[in-house]
């Protein structure tokens, strides 16, 4: 089943694996009187229906090679593009934990995962109150220094080996692993996309294998 959710401004976006993409448009296509145009662009894919219905998929893995806009409905180009098998390096991170590894079609081959006591946030004032939040920042810092030293070890000695590097999870977490300068060469292959996660642990990683090998389609319109 597609992984759906609501998007800023309306509409919705669906995550479809790859092998299950030409099945969604043509059941796209019957539930909306049919498809007026496909538009191909380097970055997204934009199929119109006939009834105003507006899907726009996100090219993963770009860029795509074709370009142009198609009478109907005409997907193939970028099926064939989802369903080539790539070697992906993930890096999941919160502030309390970290999964980093390699998959090879939607399947983890290599990884690790770890955890850190990060306390919330304390209800407690004054100088007690100060004393938690240093403690608390103290405890983030050593959950995300110990995240760099796992992409470090695992990810950057097969960099030249994979395809694309996907993150996920807290946006401030991955900012400040990007600050790192012994990962930048991995951060600069990251795809745009950042997946939104529970907090990483190894079945959290496997689901995020998967996910990173989907197509994003929003849906817009009447």
């Amino acid at each position: 089943m597609a992984r759906e959710r609501q998007v800023a401004g309306g509409g919705r976006a669906v995550e479809v694996a790859p092998d299950r993409l030409e099945g969604w448009y043509a059941r796209f296509a019957v539930r909306n009187e049919g498809v007026r145009e496909t538009h191909f662009e380097p970055d997204a894919v934009t199929v119109t229906a006939e009834n105003g219905v507006v899907a726009v998929a996100t090219v993963p893995f770009g860029p795509l090679i074709t370009e142009g806009t198609v009478t109907g409905l005409a997907v193939g180009p970028l099926v064939d593009h989802a369903l080539i098998s790539r070697r992906i390096a993930l890096i999941l991170v919160r502030r309390g934990g970290h999964s980093v590894g390699i998959a090879r079609g939607g399947v983890i081959v290599q990884s690790r995962t770890d955890r850190h006591l990060v306390q919330g946030r304390s209800a407690a004032g004054g100088w007690s109150q100060q004393r938690f939040a240093r403690r608390r920042e103290g405890q983030a810092r050593v959950a995300l220094r110990s995240a760099a030293e796992d992409a470090f070890e695992v990810l950057l000695p097969q960099l030249s080996e994979v395809d694309a590097v996907v993150l996920g999870g807290d946006r401030r977490a991955l900012e400040s692993l990007r600050e790192d300068r012994r990962l930048t060469p991995l951060f600069e292959r990251a795809e745009p996309r950042i997946l939104d996660i529970a907090e990483p642990r190894r079945t959290v990683l496997d689901d995020a294998a998967e996910r990173a090998v989907a197509v994003e389609i929003t849906l817009s319109g009447p």
